[in-house]
């Protein structure tokens, strides 16, 4: 071999008994950056969320909620509950800042629910811990138009016989 001429870094595994390869362990699809090692991608980061893609796959698998579970419902769904606890963080933020407070409480996700109109469907049946009640304004709360001195005339002609 010449100085220009390298040996090949890797050289061919050797072959197992009976002429076979051995099978070798291959984990997820890694990109590699030059220099550096390759790290496993989870399939949140793949996809570019927070919730957790894997549990939510191994829930549906463990739940028996259908024979067989397609590989791209679990990030579908991850999705889905992401952006409904995003919305609701978000009324209930709204509400903490209206009130000046600066911790979010179970009072404040249900204010949060209660006002929005399609959350209020979706969480119809839904009890939430330490949620308290909604204000509801009721005829003795509201303020009356009507003026007093017209009340007043009314009841004294009541009262004359």
């Amino acid at each position: 071999m010449s100085n220009t001429e390298t040996k090949p870094s890797n050289p061919t595994p050797p072959v197992a008994k009976g002429g076979k390869k051995p099978k070798v362990k291959r984990g997820p699809v890694v990109k590699k950056s030059s220099g550096e090692k390759a790290k496993p991608e989870s399939r949140s980061h793949k996809a570019n969320i927070t919730f957790p893609v894997s549990r939510i796959d191994r829930l549906l698998r463990d739940g028996r909620f259908a024979p067989r579970v397609e590989s791209t419902a679990p990030v579908y769904l991850a999705a889905v509950l992401e952006y409904l606890v995003y919305e609701i963080l978000e009324l209930a933020h709204n509400i903490c800042n209206s009130q000046k407070k600066t911790r979010i409480t179970p009072q404040h996700i249900n204010w949060a629910v209660g006002n929005d109109q399609e959350l209020n469907t979706l969480f119809s049946n839904v009890t939430i811990a330490n949620g308290g009640v909604l204000p509801v304004p009721t005829q003795d709360t509201r303020k009356s138009t009507t003026k007093k001195s017209t009340k007043k005339a009314s009841a004294e002609a009541s009262q004359s016989f």
